[in-house]
């Protein structure tokens, strides 16, 4: 389970999350960047995969497909944005 109200404390965007999709191993910062919040954009780039869950913010991105802590990411700089 995780927060669905994460926000990005490096470029303040909101982080979405897309259940069943992964993102593509191409994807960087610029992509994230020109497109974020636009889902019809993001597609582009997602590849589905039954039981992950994509989430991205404006400067960061992660796939998961297993159980993950994603608070010992040091690079990510995402915490509850409050319900």
């Amino acid at each position: 389970r995780t927060c669905d109200q994460l926000r990005c404390t490096a470029c303040d965007f909101r982080v979405s999350l897309f259940n069943d999709y992964i993102w593509d191993q191409s994807c960087d910062y610029l992509f994230f960047r020109n497109n974020m919040p636009e889902l019809r954009k993001l597609r582009a780039k997602m590849i589905k995969k039954k039981g992950a869950r994509a989430y991205a913010c404006q400067c960061s991105w992660r796939s998961i497909d297993e159980l993950t802590d994603l608070q010992t990411e040091q690079q990510l700089r995402w915490v509850c944005g409050k319900h």
